[in-house]
């Protein structure tokens, strides 16, 4: 059980959406900003808990016909729904002490509030009824601002106290990759989805349009990082993210190649995803963190 819930707890997601927070931080910190330790750690508590919260309603709000692990009874999924609940529970409960302590030690300013409570909207919107954004084909979108521009400008926020144009550098392109990394994770389960009747965004866009449009989202990023220059951000801030440009380049390739008819190899499509988004998110962290 202990296995299905890490699962289920979507680690990849946790890990990534803990590398974007902490670039939030990192930009305060490059614009003369200490961090304070104590609120990073409690936001990105608040907010991991908040996640894995939202992953974990996800999967107990499916139908209760639809199995939650392989092989199972019907009294062994009713019961595993059930704890699910109860996990869904402490994670919020985790992640609501964390933003109290916040506001008791006067570490939550207003602009991070708000943020704070956007983010949960977005997140409850994203997983539980009556939205149910996940089931509905538009949570990946919810996701992807989330992960690429929310907890980096809620980190921000929490350290700096109002909003930087220098934000924007970072949270659109990171959108961008985002959005094409959690629609690269919908092709290995395409065909189940369309057999159960799930909708992701994969299904609502199909697969024809859907290839085209990663194609778009992850030149796009680069294209953006590559016109920072002209939009009066330093480069030395921007560079290091190149070196994550020949992922990008054999994801574009490797799908493209699949769609062609070649090797469907979808567990390694999809952590080169992740690694592009991953890298990208971590590069641009380090930059700030050690300039």
């Amino acid at each position: 059980m202990f296995k299905s819930l890490l699962k289920l707890s979507r680690p990849i997601h946790l890990l990534l959406a803990a590398m974007t927070f902490t670039l939030g931080a990192g930009i305060a910190q490059y614009l003369g900003q200490p961090v304070h330790a104590a609120s990073f750690g409690l936001g990105m508590l608040a907010v991991l808990a908040l996640l894995g919260a939202a992953s974990f309603f996800t999967e107990y709000f499916r139908l209760p016909l639809m199995p939650l692990a392989q092989e199972e009874t019907p009294r062994q999924r009713e019961h595993f729904r059930v704890t699910l609940l109860q996990v869904s529970y402490a994670s919020l409960t985790f992640s609501t002490v964390a933003i109290l302590t916040l506001i008791l030690t006067h570490s939550l300013n207003l602009s991070a509030c708000i943020l704070l409570v956007l983010a949960f909207l977005f997140l409850l919107a994203y997983a539980v009824p009556p939205l149910r954004l996940s089931e509905a084909g538009y949570g990946e979108l919810v996701l992807a601002i989330t992960l690429g521009t929310l907890l980096p400008a809620l980190a921000f926020l929490l350290q700096y106290g109002q909003l930087h144009r220098l934000l924007s550098l970072a949270t659109f392109p990171l959108t961008l990759l985002a959005l094409a990394y959690l629609l690269i994770c919908n092709f290995p389960t395409f065909a189940t989805d369309q057999k159960l009747g799930r909708h992701t965004l994969l299904t609502r866009l199909t697969w024809q349009r859907a290839i085209p449009i990663h194609h778009f989202l992850v030149l796009a990023a680069f294209l953006l990082f590559a016109a920072a220059p002209f939009l009066e951000y330093p480069w030395g801030l921007v560079w290091p993210v190149f070196l994550a440009l020949p992922f990008a380049a054999i994801q574009i390739i490797w799908l493209q190649n699949i769609s062609n008819g070649g090797r469907t190899l979808w567990n390694f499509l999809t952590a080169l995803a992740s690694a592009t988004f991953g890298l990208t998110a971590y590069l641009l962290a380090l930059t700030f963190w050690i300039r």
